[in-house]
């Protein structure tokens, strides 16, 4: 059984995303394709691997290859995991705040169909609050945002997640540290901007068109729309690492998925206006549709970096400020160190499992021997440390092509029967 739910979904016996695709053709973005394919085939040993072989009791052990896709809920997880803790690492260590900018619901539509504006919408967020620090304290915030297009019931509800210093570097090259955001001033203000936003950014037919609802959404928030920042307790590193998993996160999580009986899901989540967790039950053409629209488009970037943080200052920004600390002797950078990124087998033991290069059978250790790579749409062997291996590699190349091939058959051997009873339904 496929212990992954989300691939049963969409790709067990019944076949509902090849149905999907069937049905909604042109209307799916390529992207959205290309990135559920790539989970389709994530973790399969027919799309390469690396092969392993104990010392001791000679056991092999293949590890396939993962996809590394956007869409892929096993590999995201793995990532934000990742992502988070060398976070916690490379930022100042001091006081950030969490700050959440969203919209009026009615809007959230505009953004599903004008997708290019996603990106202004982050940018004018961090504007805000660098803006807001500049002014009030005359410092540059170190600023990383994060694009959120999901509600909790899967829906599409944009909104921007942000990571922001409570404090920033001054024109001589300080820190200076400022715990206040004035909620009613930002939330008046991020209105105004997306309000703007919107009409700037969609031609005049649509302007018309949408007016309407415009106008709703600034009449009905006489406060603006909500932006909530709550002040975060308790170890800065441990703060970080908790808002950077929550940043990357999925739009669903496996554990969130309680039922699927071939035709409908039924999964839980928590209503944001009464804090208790429900369960909702959907097809799973509805379901599916919810969640490919929060694949980002091409080469879009869901995590952006601003003011101190930016990419162009932020090694210039550190050396400023590590010579400021070394004369105030107040330490706001931590110990410079190397970060690099953990290894498969790193992650999977700090994940609490066990060692994947230790034998479960005699407690050797597995030695790499080789690996195997799909190029043009055929394995191939990258590399062979032997002829036993070399040998034991282009046996399985031709058992999983001849797998290949007889799924093939297969699949047309059904084809040619569904178009024999379709033509012979008419004499009946």
């Amino acid at each position: 059984m496929e212990l992954n739910i989300l691939k049963q979904i969409f790709f067990d016996k019944h076949k509902h995303w090849n149905r999907f695709k069937e049905k909604y053709g042109t209307r799916i973005r390529p992207i959205v394709i290309k990135e559920v394919e790539k989970f389709r085939g994530c973790g399969n040993p027919e799309n390469g691997f690396k092969l392993f072989v104990c010392e001791g009791c000679h056991d092999v052990r293949r590890v396939p290859y993962r996809c590394k896709g956007r869409f892929c809920t096993t590999c995201s997880v793995g990532e934000s995991e990742e992502w988070s803790r060398l976070l916690a690492e490379d930022v100042l260590q001091v006081n950030h705040r969490h700050v959440i900018f969203t919209i009026d619901e009615g809007l959230r539509d505009i953004f599903l169909l004008h997708r290019h504006l996603l990106k202004d919408f982050m940018d004018e967020a961090a504007r805000i609050l660098i803006e807001f620090f500049q002014k009030k304290a005359k410092v540059t915030p170190g600023i990383i945002a994060g694009l959120h297009t999901f509600g909790s019931k899967v829906n599409f509800n944009p909104h921007v997640h942000i990571l922001v210093t409570m404090g920033g570097m001054t024109k001589k090259g300080e820190w200076k540290g400022y715990d206040f955001l004035p909620f009613e001033m930002l939330r008046k203000q991020w209105q105004t901007v997306v309000l703007k936003l919107i009409r700037r950014g969609v031609t005049e037919q649509e302007k018309k068109r949408i007016q309407p609802r415009l106008q709703k959404a600034f009449s009905k928030n006489g406060k603006g729309f909500y932006v909530h920042a709550p002040k975060q307790k308790g170890n800065v590193k441990e703060q970080l690492r908790y808002i950077g998993r929550y940043i990357r996160r999925p739009a669903i999580g496996l554990n969130r998925i309680e039922a699927y009986d071939g035709q409908m899901v039924t999964f839980k989540y928590v209503d944001k206006t009464d804090g208790v967790e429900k369960t909702e039950s959907v097809t799973v053409e509805e379901f599916i549709a919810r969640l490919i629209r929060h694949i980002p488009d091409e080469q879009f970037k869901t995590i952006r970096h601003y003011g101190m943080y930016s990419r162009r200052i932020k090694n210039l920004c550190k050396k400023v400020l590590a010579a400021w600390q070394a004369t105030s002797r107040k330490w706001i950078l931590s110990i410079k160190k190397t970060l690099r990124r953990k290894t498969w087998r790193e992650r999977i033991v700090a994940s609490g499992q066990k060692d994947p290069i230790i034998c479960p059978h005699c407690e050797s250790y597995y030695e790499y021997k080789g690996e195997v790579c799909k190029e043009n749409g055929k394995l191939t062997i990258k590399v062979a440390l032997c002829k036993t291996t070399k040998a034991y590699l282009e046996r399985m190349i031709h058992y999983f092509s001849s797998q290949q091939t007889t799924q093939k058959e297969k699949e047309i051997n059904s084809i040619q029967t569904k178009g024999t009873h379709h033509v012979c339904m008419p004499a009946l």
